[in-house]
């Protein structure tokens, strides 16, 4: 079952697995490949997984993981080099802990 904090792992691991960049839709058909099982036992995520997707990628950007796409819509998704040296799982429970302290 997928939730929101693993989402930004998940578009990692995607460009990660495409070389560094791609577009949107090219991440997207990564991750249901690699993820459909979770997205689909994953509740109301389920339906707004492709959007949430999105904001974990604004989040990757604004935190040096990925590159400015400067507003461009069609710009694809890339790396920096923190994005491709970040561990994934220190990056979800990174969120998962922030999550809980602000509550």
């Amino acid at each position: 079952m997928a939730n929101r904090d693993e989402f930004r792992a998940f578009v990692i691991e995607a460009l990660r697995t495409l070389g560094g960049s791609a577009t949107v839709l090219d991440v997207t058909k990564h991750v249901w490949q690699v993820h459909e099982g979770d997205l689909r036992q994953s509740g109301d995520l389920f339906y707004t997984w492709q959007y949430d997707i999105r904001w974990a990628a604004q989040y990757l950007r604004n935190n040096g993981y990925l590159k400015s796409v400067n507003r461009d819509r069609k710009h694809p998704w890339e790396l920096t080099d923190l994005g491709w040296q970040v561990d994934l799982v220190a990056l979800v429970s990174s969120a998962k802990k922030r999550r809980k302290t602000s509550n």
